[in-house]
């Protein structure tokens, strides 16, 4: 059995990695015209799945959900200082649910390819979070959570230009640019993985 100790740089990580992201997700990326399609947190949350992923990798599954459980309770606690309690509960769900099946899918596929495990794991999780995440955090659907806690509108119903001449909610121009660019992040994070393939080696039976 993995002892605390050496689990806990893990989810230190992951704890930092997401109350970095809650925080980062409230600004759009403000270069290139992208504003409208993207945020500063599409670039730091896929380093929870390289996070989750190694702990995999070293301890199992049983630790790496060890590892996503108590970075949730820590990064909700540690979000709801650096964002909004909406944010805070949209990203927690959408957390869990992600890194949950990541989990899931690491494990059954880490046999094959060095590769396909995290790569699969990250792809599937990252659209399940987007989705979740967004859909909560800024749909005009669940600004009832922003009256619950006494805020003002926190939603991004209006609409901006899509394609083809389209208008959609800013909420959903936002959820799309942040997947894609998780796509590319989730290739880019094959890199590190690789390279520490050597240095995290399995130590379960």
């Amino acid at each position: 059995m993995t002892s605390t100790d050496k689990v806990w740089p893990f989810v230190a990580a992951m704890a930092a990695v997401v109350a970095a992201s809650n925080f980062l997700v409230q600004f759009p990326f403000e270069h290139l015209g992208l504003q409208d399609i993207l945020t500063w947190g599409a670039f730091t949350y896929p380093l929870a799945f390289l996070v989750n992923d190694l702990t995999n990798r070293r301890f199992g599954p049983r630790s790496a959900r060890l590892v996503v459980y108590t970075g949730f309770a820590i990064a909700v606690v540690i979000s709801i200082f650096l964002a909004t309690p909406r944010i805070a509960i949209a990203s927690g769900s959408a957390f869990l649910m992600a890194q949950l099946l990541d989990v899931v899918v690491f494990d059954r596929l880490r046999r094959l390819r060095w590769w396909i495990a995290p790569l699969s794991g990250a792809l599937l999780g990252s659209c399940i979070d987007t989705v979740l995440f967004f859909s909560v955090a800024f749909a005009d659907s669940w600004s009832v959570l922003d009256t619950a806690f006494g805020l003002e509108d926190g939603s991004l119903g209006f609409r901006v230009p899509f394609f083809f001449g389209t208008e959609v909610p800013l909420w959903m121009s936002l959820a799309f640019g942040d997947f894609c660019v998780k796509i590319v992040q989730s290739i880019v994070m094959l890199v590190p993985y690789g390279a520490l393939l050597n240095i995290i080696r399995p130590v379960r039976a």
